[in-house]
């Protein structure tokens, strides 16, 4: 089962369409012109969030969701009957959307240039201190949410971000993704293409081949995951479990954010067995320097059985400049055409090995 837990309140900001305006979340009309924050819009994180301390504060972000008074539109706090502007009933109002998960601001530098005028302002401030023009608003870039990881401690007095990369994901994405494309194209035309064509001579052919013998015999396995094969005995398992969580940043529709810590338990199962398998005991090999590969006919048991045969077939060339070069080949009907003194074309990769050959 899912728990959750309450990690701590941030404070909102909320951006005036009418004079571009950064408020806190707890102020409900424009610090700047005083016009009311209007229903559609919406709350955005501050650059730096950290816990809200302060009783008052703690108290507000607790509450539920404002009303919008359907009179005048003013926000109002949950627990408000009539309309601190007009003093309308808010029951013929709107309580605020919650529950949206918030978006990371985009990052933002430490001092900010006033557009009116040039003078630098710390980016926590939301209008000039000079002059008292708005400050630039930055756009909110991607959800702010942890991926699921195992639990760690979170101090409610730390700021929630870390530093953050100069460059977008998306970027960055991109430039590993061109790196792995000029790797994989390398890796290509190194061994994959066929760059050059040599004429060769058969110099000599060789074959090995293998003849495996097998029979019953208890194989044991330990700390493997999921559960034991049904034929399997001398079983000993065990479940090991740790908490997955994942924190999420939740709009309360009051000017604040809860962040929320949710978890589960992931169990998985491990064990220790033994199970009766096939498993060779003997292999006999056969090897030879003709066109005719054979295999051993070994004796075998009641409770023995022959295993799956294989071989190794080679072919040694010489080029036309005296290099020496070899091939394996894949098949032994493919193999008895390379008699010694044939000549083939060797097509080769840029790295010197051979791809293909051709009579």
């Amino acid at each position: 089962m899912a728990r959750r837990r309450t990690v701590g309140y941030v404070q909102n900001e909320w951006v005036c369409p009418n004079c571009n305006t950064r408020n806190k979340g707890g102020e409900k009309t424009c610090e700047n012109c005083g016009a009311p924050q209007p229903e559609n819009v919406q709350f955005q994180l501050p650059s730096e969030q950290k816990f809200v301390t302060d009783e008052n504060a703690m108290k507000a972000a607790q509450a539920g969701a404002d009303i919008q008074c359907g009179f005048c539109g003013t926000r109002n706090p949950a627990s408000a009957e009539t309309c601190s502007q007009c003093g309308g009933d808010l029951k013929e109002g709107k309580a605020r959307e919650a529950g949206r998960v918030m978006q990371k601001p985009a990052a933002q530098p430490k001092i900010v240039k006033c557009d009116n005028c040039g003078t630098e302002n710390s980016s926590s401030n939301s209008v000039c201190s000079n002059c008292g023009s708005p400050l630039p608003k930055f756009t909110p870039a991607q959800p702010a949410y942890n991926m699921p990881q195992t639990r760690s401690g979170l101090s409610p007095a730390a700021p929630l971000t870390g530093k953050k990369s100069s460059r977008a994901p998306w970027v960055i994405a991109a430039a590993a993704l061109g790196c792995l494309a000029i790797v994989c194209v390398g890796v290509l035309v190194l061994f994959v293409f066929p760059t050059s064509s040599v004429q060769a001579t058969v110099t000599d052919v060789y074959w090995q081949t293998s003849v495996p013998v097998q029979e019953v015999q208890a194989v044991n396995y330990s700390n493997e995951r999921g559960n034991a094969p049904s034929d399997a005995y001398n079983v000993s398992c065990r479940d090991e479990s740790q908490d997955v969580c994942e924190q999420k940043t939740i709009d309360k529709g009051n000017g604040y954010s809860e962040v929320v810590e949710e978890c589960h338990t992931e169990t998985e199962t491990y064990c220790s067995y033994t199970v009766d398998e096939w498993t060779t005991i003997q292999t006999y090999t056969l090897d030879g320097h003709n066109l005719q590969p054979i295999y051993e006919s070994p004796n075998v048991s009641s409770d023995q059985r022959i295993g799956n045969e294989s071989e190794t077939l080679t072919v040694y060339f010489i080029t036309e400049d005296g290099s020496q070069e070899t091939y394996t080949v894949n098949s032994v009907s493919e193999f008895q055409q390379f008699s010694n003194g044939s000549t083939w074309t060797l097509n080769m990769n840029l790295a010197g090995g051979i791809l293909s050959v051709e009579p």
